[in-house]
């Protein structure tokens, strides 16, 4: 299982600004090309995306279904990638004096991706979660309070792409 953690320097309610808005998804999750919304009102229970990975030349489409939302507590996403199956990720904010400690804890949950759940593959994950926790750290911390949207305001517009974001 890979688990691993970050303390950003802003309190739970900004990190849970960048979590819950769905046009800075591709913001904090490494190798994510774009998004659209496919359903629900992101980060509502239900609600998901489909994205767009990218590495090197390599594209791979997804959607990602948001299973629990706490608001300012808790996020847990459901990744599918197609015949790799799916993932659990979840994403814990604990509030550390003025600051968040943001946890992530990832396991393949369905399809193949759920029989290859070995060392190598929790390797992968924790180089992935090291740059997705730099990421979502740099977002939190380089969005001054009141530039993006309140909480549990959900923006209709949801496509994002990221500058030379493949993994």
């Amino acid at each position: 299982m890979a688990v691993r953690h970050v303390l950003i320097k802003r309190p739970p309610d900004q990190v849970w600004r960048v979590l819950g808005d769905p046009t800075r998804y591709a913001t904090w999750v490494p190798g994510t090309r774009r998004t659209r919304p496919s359903g629900g009102d992101w980060p509502d229970v239900d609600a998901s995306l489909h994205y767009t990975l990218a590495a090197g030349p390599f594209r791979l489409s997804g959607r990602t279904v948001v299973r629990i939302c706490e608001p300012l507590r808790r996020l847990e996403l459901e990744a599918y990638a197609g015949p790799l199956g799916s993932a659990r990720i979840a994403v814990e904010l604990v509030p550390w004096g003025t600051d968040t400690v943001v946890i992530v804890d990832e396991h393949p949950l369905r399809g193949v991706g759920g029989g290859l759940h070995i060392a190598p593959t929790d390797l992968l994950l924790h180089l992935r979660h090291r740059r997705m926790l730099a990421r979502l750290s740099r977002a939190v911390e380089e969005t001054s309070p009141g530039t993006v949207a309140p909480a549990r305001e959900h923006p209709r517009q949801t496509t994002a792409s990221t500058p030379g974001g493949a993994a």
